[in-house]
């Protein structure tokens, strides 16, 4: 068996920046995406320029069916998933009183059904071999909440009590669940922001500056070959700025 590593919401930002950077060091990768299919093949063109293999799939991962077609899948490829990245995230900005049933379930289903579901699928192959690692992309907002983001920052507070209650129950098998708390990253979720609103945002920050991609695929990277005993933690990557 080959192992790889899977990433979620890999056509573009964070996501995209965890493929290339495990794909320099040597590790195929399967990326997910939900859209932008165009966008995804980049990516994988990218990725195979470093001469590591590279499936792609476009799925929607609110969509256990699709999750379970996707693993289905790999099954005629000889691969061996290592580690789960789950990075796919949607944001709604808006006061709860506006917000339909239909935005409240979307951003919950991707940002923390998903995870469940890409977790259950993979499980019982890191169980059955003793092995393996998931690294949750959460956000600051799931420890301090956000107004006007009331259900992404529900679903990031979820997502890393999800992580937590995990890493317990799979510790037995030496299997690693941690995530990555973001504070403001540089990233197209922060395309509504006016030039004035980064700038007063970025004030707010004691580095003085938003992060970058790169700065938590490094983190990303980092954590996967972090001593095994590290596990069940939510790890922030904000400036200081909480």
């Amino acid at each position: 068996m080959n192992n790889y590593i899977l990433i979620t919401g890999a056509s573009r930002g964070i996501g995209k920046a965890i493929a290339l950077k495990f794909a320099r060091h040597g590790h195929n990768i399967v990326i997910l995406s939900s859209k932008s299919e165009d966008s995804l093949e980049n990516v994988k063109k990218d990725i195979l320029s470093y001469h590591v293999d590279c499936k792609s799939f476009t799925v929607d991962v609110s969509d256990f069916s699709q999750i379970q077609t996707m693993k289905n899948s790999l099954a005629g490829y000889d691969i061996d998933i290592d580690c789960i990245i789950n990075n796919a995230g949607i944001s709604y900005f808006g006061l709860i009183q506006d917000m339909s049933i239909e935005d409240w379930h979307k951003t919950i289903d991707t940002n923390l059904s998903s995870v469940f579901y890409t977790t259950k699928v993979f499980l019982d192959d890191m169980i059955r071999k003793g092995s393996g690692c998931i690294i949750n992309i959460s956000s600051v907002f799931g420890i301090i909440g956000a107004s006007c983001e009331v259900a992404y920052s529900a679903s990031k507070g979820g997502l890393n009590a999800f992580t937590k209650a995990l890493a317990k129950e799979v510790a037995p098998s030496n299997i690693r669940v941690n995530s990555i708390s973001c504070g403001a990253i540089h990233t197209s979720m922060n395309g509504r922001l006016s030039s004035d609103e980064i700038s007063e945002l970025e004030n707010e920050i004691p580095f003085g500056r938003m992060g970058t991609c790169e700065e938590v695929a490094e983190l990303a990277y980092s954590i996967f070959h972090m001593n095994p005993y590290m596990t069940g933690q939510v790890i922030s990557i904000d400036g200081g700025w909480t």
